[in-house]
This record gives C-alpha cells, sequence and structure tokens, in this order.
C-alpha cells in the first residue's frame, strides 16, 4: 500500500481521493494544514505527498521531505509556479495535472466578465430588496469588441471559442503561437492597445511575472476589463488599483491574487482583512474577486483525483508517465522526459 500525506484538505477533495486511492492502492492521511515549514516533519514515514497550488514548497522544505524519505510530491493543480523544482531535483520527484478541465476555468473567465458588464450581481442584490431600478446597471455589447486573450493552451483556446460565440473580435499572444490556431496573434503592445477586455489564460513566470503593470495599463484603452483566472502574480494588485481609482481601468474580474496564499479557500469572514491591497480591490464597485474558484466543477473534481492517483501510481510502479516535471523539462536538449525517461 501507497502511504501519501495529503496536505490542505477540503471537504469536496475527500471522495474522488477516497475512491480512487482505495481503488489503485493508495493509502491517503487527509491533513487540513498547508504544507509549510512548520508541517512538513508530519512527512516522515510516508512515501510522498499531495499539495495543491497555495502549499509553498521550497529548498528547505524539500531537503526536510528528502531526509524524511519522501519521493514524491503530486501536485493535484496544473501549475508549479509554488515548488522550486530546481531544489528538487535529484531528490525527490514532481508530477502534476496538466488538464483537470480547461472548460471551468475558461466558462468561469466568460462568467466574470458577464458578470460585471451586465452588473448582475448588483442587479440581485437590488431586487432582493425589492429594488427595482435600472440606474446604473447599464453594460455593453460583447458583440464587436475586441477581446485580448494572453496565452492560447488549452484554457486559452477553450475561452477563445466561448468569445468568438458571443460575435466577439479575438486578437492573441503567446510566446509560442500555435499555427493550427485560426487566431490573429499580435504582440503585447498591440495587444493592450486594441483590446477592449483582456483575458490572462498563461503559466505565471520569472519573465511574466507582473506582466499587467502600471506601465502596461498606460498602454490599454480607457475603461479596459481585465480578467485573470490564471495566477495572481500575473497582476501587479497595486498599480491595477491605481488604474482602477484613475478611472483608466473600467473593471477587473480576478479569481486569483498574488498573496491569496494564507487567505483564500478559508472562511476569514470573522477576522479582520490585514491586506489593505485586497481590502480596497474587493472594495471597488467595479472589481469582481472569486476566490481561486474557476477550476471547481464536478468534472474538474473527478479528473484531479483520477489524474494525481495515476500519477502516484506509475510513479511508484516504475511507468513512463508526462506529468512529471523539472527544471529541465521542456527548455533544454537535454532533457530526460523528452527521451521517454524519469527526470532523473
Amino acid at each position: 500500500m501507497i502511504k501519501i500525506l495529503f496536505y490542505d484538505v477540503k471537504p469536496y477533495d475527500i471522495p474522488g481521493f477516497e475512491k480512487f486511492g482505495k481503488e489503485r492502492g493508495i493509502a491517503f492521511k487527509f491533513l487540513e494544514s498547508h504544507l509549510n515549514h512548520d508541517t512538513a516533519s508530519l512527512a516522515k514515514g510516508y512515501d510522498g505527498i499531495c499539495v495543491f497550488v497555495n502549499d509553498k514548497i521550497d529548498k528547505e522544505i524539500i531537503d526536510e521531505l528528502y531526509q524524511n524519505g519522501v519521493k514524491l510530491i503530486a501536485l493535484r493543480s496544473a501549475g508549479f509556479n509554488n515548488v522550486d523544482v530546481k531544489a528538487a531535483f535529484g531528490k525527490i520527484h514532481i508530477y502534476r495535472v496538466p488538464a483537470y478541465s480547461p472548460y471551468a476555468v475558461a466558462e468561469h473567465a466568460m462568467a466574470m466578465l458577464l458578470t460585471m458588464n451586465r452588473r448582475t450581481h448588483k442587479a440581485y442584490i437590488r431586487t432582493r430588496d425589492y429594488n427595482f431600478s435600472l440606474n446604473g446597471l447599464t453594460g455593453v455589447d460583447l458583440h464587436n469588441k475586441t477581446v485580448g486573450v494572453i496565452g492560447t493552451g488549452k484554457i486559452g483556446k477553450i475561452f477563445i471559442d466561448i468569445c468568438k460565440g458571443f460575435g466577439m473580435n479575438v486578437i492573441a499572444y503567446d510566446k509560442f503561437p500555435n499555427p493550427n490556431y485560426d487566431l490573429e496573434y499580435v504582440e503585447l503592445e498591440e495587444l493592450f492597445k486594441r483590446s477592449d477586455f483582456i483575458s490572462l489564460h498563461c503559466p505565471l513566470t520569472e519573465e511574466n511575472k507582473h506582466l499587467i503593470n502600471k506601465d502596461t495599463i498606460k498602454l490599454m484603452k480607457k475603461g479596459v476589463g481585465i480578467i485573470n483566472t490564471s495566477r495572481g502574480g500575473l497582476v501587479n494588485a497595486i498599480d491595477l488599483l491605481d488604474g482602477i481609482k484613475e478611472r483608466h481601468v473600467g473593471f477587473a474580474c480576478l479569481d486569483v491574487y498574488e498573496e491569496e496564499g494564507d487567505l483564500f479557500f478559508e472562511d476569514r469572514s470573522g477576522h479582520i482583512l490585514d491586506d489593505d491591497t485586497l481590502r480596497s480591490l474587493i472594495a471597488m464597485p467595479n472589481v469582481l474577486v472569486t476566490a481561486h474558484q474557476a477550476f471547481l466543477t464536478e468534472e474538474a473534481l473527478f479528473n484531479i483525483a483520477d489524474t494525481t492517483t495515476k500519477n502516484i501510481v506509475d510513479f511508484f510502479n516504475g511507468n513512463n508517465n508526462s506529468n512529471e516535471v523539472c527544471y529541465l523539462c521542456g527548455n533544454q536538449e537535454n532533457c530526460k522526459r523528452k527521451r521517454k525517461e524519469k527526470c532523473f
């Protein structure tokens, strides 16, 4: 029986992982705690750990896990920017879930755009108080508006298809444009200047951290709408807040936030929020914040549990699996994964 310590569990995680764990010979121990410097020692005696996006796995934690015999970090997410993959190389193998439900995230991005454009959240609150006034609820037709999509992977492409269904004009930027997509690829500066709405669908890297900042916001149209369902670090939240205060940014839809780690996925309703920037953003009438909710569909939860448990079994059975990641993956000639081998 493979023993896996499962950090940062939520009630919606348990059914799928218990089901697939039982079927595939994995014994999960579920913890509500995040993985951090205080809880890393709890993994002693386990074959591997399972973590989510707000578990921070730096070199010190990796070294402690390695010394305690942990062989595998199973991410139940697509992104791995929260893991020091270079420090893990040669010690602990890392697997991820590259695509649990691109439809879930793309659909949530469009839901946020529609909500902010047509003020349906404000209309709901009004009518609950029998206020049937339409003042202040005017939106715009999405038809013929230009949406700039940054990142044209699976999620970005599905979001583009949804936008085309609304009759929107789509322009896109990707560091590696897909020649098989019928898209108008443009450089970032042009995308910022032409777009009525901008939606982010790219991973977070050192190169694109704070892609949305005071300088790029200045390039954008007055009244631009910004949607981020990818990673919080793509947006400099302070610069975004300034852009909103200056009436340059028309609205912002944020499912992610750079400093979300100790906030999102938890009930903080009885606490004072110390994060002044997030508190100010939430207070803005033209900002919609959801707490990293975009992935949360029944289909996505099923796929996350299915793929994560397959990753675990494949690793311990020595099977080839393309979901392994390391700091060499995809960017150097000596990437072993390209040769269908384990990373080390």
